[in-house]
């Protein structure tokens, strides 16, 4: 799987963020214990394999890139060049290191293969070996082709994979792929298991195992492997009223299932059960790598237990709610996003719409907050709609908010220096939702000095006027169907407004296309003023210029054929030579033009009268 990003290499190691965000990798300088360089098609490819096993592949490295980054590394480990093998043959060996199989084909690279994503492995005859990968988990998921199986023939001649009569070389092979892997029967077992536990996203009942290095999701229909390095956030939601609480994980990249991408997994536990469990770990384990994260044993509500020892095996942050309460005192407000219902929870750094479709929409995302009025005249004027815009100028309008939902999210999102861009202009919202008479005595008042100030103004300001009018009409016809106040006489009164607004658009328009003829006879009488002072400003001439125009023909009889700009520089060469007193003649030639400008300019800007004789 690609992933499109930015690499920086500092002293302490490598550090990789992915484009539009997610989860970094970073590496430190000492943890790397191999690095090798190989040539990929249009660019250059940088493994790193780490102390833990794990090995990570940079693509996309020019040749300048690869020798600047060989000699920074050269301080503590030198790279290690590997070829790849473009022969299309499929006969070679096979290497096994850490958690990767390369297939070689004359010691150079065929392909590689990452053993943590194998799901089983088949003994097919005496020779065959068959390896069955993941393709419902991480691994691949933004990939349209996944590999499924492969297949390695293993003959009995085989010196690398050394077996008997009882155990062939198939078998061995066989053998050291479960071992490394940790799948079948050598498999490690879970830590943990929380059996038929409801999931929303994707839809079903799963038993949740947590092993040591992945979650598998196991269910009647689908197997999900999660590797724990994919898990970016965990989000612990309670819900108000409702025996369920949520637990929400965030995946870098997501899982699929189909061809439907599923980057949060949403978990309901109910809310009162209370468990206890005890993990399948050896004290030296937890002592050492577990130390002050986990436990042996645990006694609580299930959802605590689960998201607490979720957090220890991921090392993912655990993200609840704090500040914000609904006007019934919860932690999420009832809203609708497209066709489905649901909650939506205002957190600290993002917004989280639950359950579907799942949408988290971080503060440092979004561009605009707006709110809007939802159903003006009907019934439900007890409804607001939120929309939020993104800077990726992609929009999520959350709808059927209750009105007294306004002033805690107003509150909160005002608090958290977002931009609120709202229906109802110059900052008048908040004060009409607290008393709508006395915003609309305000703008009666500002439409009456508005119109006051049209009459004598000029033709720019004017349409500026005449636009702020409408709009300040528009907004009190807005505030007056907020108030229900004769929706009748309103109703005519739009339609008056559409018939001025005709006459005033005419208006304009003719006031504005006399504004623009003028301001083209002005340009014009510009412009050829400006004109005419370059013509009489273009006689004059640097004193360079004046050696050029007596020397240019001497420099040709003297260099036949040579072209202008080498001309050019035979006589820079000739004018640096030059001593002030053979300077002194074009000095003074200089000296005379600039008189002659002189007084030509002050005869145009000051022209005299003309004195006809009778």
């Amino acid at each position: 799987m690609q992933n499109t990003g930015q690499l920086k290499v500092q002293s302490g190691g490598i550090l990789w963020k992915k484009q539009g965000g997610g989860k970094a990798v970073e590496v430190d300088k000492e943890d790397i214990v191999g690095l090798t360089w190989m040539k990929v098609p249009r660019s250059n490819q940088l493994g790193v394999r780490i102390k833990d096993g794990l090995y990570y592949k940079f693509t996309g490295f020019r040749d300048q890139d690869v020798a600047s980054l060989t000699t920074y590394f050269q301080s503590s480990i030198s790279p290690e060049e590997k070829q790849l093998s473009i022969s299309g043959k499929n006969w070679g060996e096979v290497d096994l290191n850490a958690n990767m199989l390369a297939f070689l084909v004359g010691n150079k690279q065929a392909f590689e293969i990452s053993l943590a994503d194998v799901s089983q492995t088949q003994l097919q005859g005496k020779n065959d070996v068959m390896l069955e990968f993941h393709v419902d988990d991480t691994t691949g998921a933004n990939e349209k082709d996944s590999l499924m199986e492969i297949s390695f023939d293993i003959p009995n001649s085989n010196t690398q994979f050394v077996g008997d009569e009882n155990r062939p070389p198939a078998q061995v092979f066989c053998d050291k792929i479960m071992s490394m892997a940790d799948v079948g029967a050598g498999g490690e077992e879970a830590v943990v298991t929380f059996d038929g536990i409801a999931i929303l996203t994707p839809r079903g009942r799963y038993n949740v195992e947590l092993h040591l290095s992945f979650l598998r999701l196991q269910g009647q229909a689908h197997d999900f492997k999660i590797q724990y390095s994919s898990v970016v956030r965990i989000f612990l939601l309670p819900k108000h009223n409702q025996p369920h609480t949520l637990v929400v994980i965030t995946l870098d990249p997501p899982i699929r299932k189909g061809q439907t991408l599923y980057p949060h997994i949403v978990f309901q536990f109910e809310t009162d059960n209370v468990v206890g469990l005890s993990l399948a770990l050896s004290e030296d384990l937890l002592n050492t790598k577990y130390k002050e994260r986990l436990l042996t044993g645990y006694k609580g509500l299930i959802h605590g237990i689960f998201t607490q020892i979720l957090r220890g095996f991921s090392g993912s942050k655990v993200t609840k709610p704090r500040k914000f309460r609904s006007s019934q005192d919860g932690y999420a407000v009832k809203s609708s996003l497209k066709a489905g219902d649901g909650l939506l929870y205002p957190l600290e750094k993002s917004f989280f719409f639950l359950p579907k479709p799942p949408t988290l929409i971080l503060h440092e995302e979004i561009d605009y907050v707006e709110f809007e009025r939802h159903a003006v005249g009907t019934a439900n004027m007890h409804y607001f709609d939120l929309l939020i815009r993104l800077k990726t100028e992609q929009e999520h309008l959350f709808w059927n908010i209750q009105r007294n939902e306004y002033h805690n999210l107003f509150d909160l999102i005002s608090g958290k220096g977002l931009k609120i861009m709202t229906l109802m202009k110059f900052g008048l919202q908040k004060v009409f939702l607290f008393c709508p008479m006395m915003t609309m005595m305000l703008l009666i008042h500002i439409l009456s000095v508005l119109r006051m100030k049209r009459v004598g103004m000029t033709v720019m300001k004017r349409t500026k006027i005449l636009s702020s009018i409408e709009m300040m009409e528009g907004l009190l016809l807005m505030i007056l169907e907020g108030m229900n106040l004769m929706p009748v006489v309103v109703v005519v009164r739009r339609r008056n407004l559409q018939r001025r607004s005709q006459k005033r658009r005419v208006l304009c328009q003719s006031h504005l296309q006399a504004g623009k003829r003028q301001m083209m006879m002005d340009r014009r009488r510009k412009n050829r003023k400006r004109r005419r002072i370059q013509m009489l400003q273009r006689g004059q001439l640097v004193l360079f210029m004046y050696f050029s125009q007596s020397e240019r023909e001497n420099v040709k009889k003297s260099n036949p054929g040579i072209a202008f700009t080498e001309a050019g520089r035979v006589l820079g060469e000739r004018w640096n030579k030059l001593s002030a007193e053979e300077k002194e003649p074009f000095e003074a030639m200089a000296k005379a033009d600039k008189k002659r400008y002189s007084e030509q300019i002050s005869d145009y800007k000051n022209p005299q009268p003309t004195v006809v004789d009778s």
